[in-house]
C-alpha cells in the first residue's frame, strides 16, 4: 500500500470516528431535551430544568466545536483540495458563531 493511501485510509477512519463522536453527541443532547421538555410539561423543579438545559446547550456546543475542528484539520491536511471550499475566514466565522 501507498503512503498516500494509507494516509487516505487514515483519515476516513478518523473522520468516521468524528463523526460518530458528533451523532453520539447530538443523541445525548436529544435525548437531554426530550428530559427538559417533559419536566417543564409536568412543573418539573425549576433547578433541574434549568441545569439539564445546560447540560443540552453544552452537549450541542461541544458537537459544533468538533465539527468546526474536523473541518479545520481537513483545510490543513488538504490545502489545496478544491472540494475543500471553506476558507480560513470561514472557518474562523463558524468558530466564533459557536462562542
Amino acid at each position: 500500500m501507498s503512503e498516500t493511501a494509507a494516509t487516505d485510509t487514515t483519515e476516513t477512519e478518523k473522520s468516521a470516528a468524528e463523526t460518530k463522536k458528533v451523532l453520539n453527541r447530538l443523541r445525548r443532547a436529544q435525548g437531554q431535551l426530550t428530559a427538559v421538555i417533559a419536566a417543564v410539561e409536568n412543573g418539573g423543579d425549576c433547578r433541574t430544568v434549568v441545569t439539564q438545559l445546560a447540560a443540552v446547550s453544552s452537549a450541542l456546543d461541544r458537537a459544533g466545536f468538533t465539527i468546526v475542528s474536523s473541518a479545520m484539520r481537513q483545510c490543513i491536511a488538504t490545502p489545496g483540495d478544491p472540494e475543500n471550499k471553506l476558507t480560513v475566514d470561514e472557518l474562523e466565522k463558524l468558530f466564533l458563531t459557536l462562542a
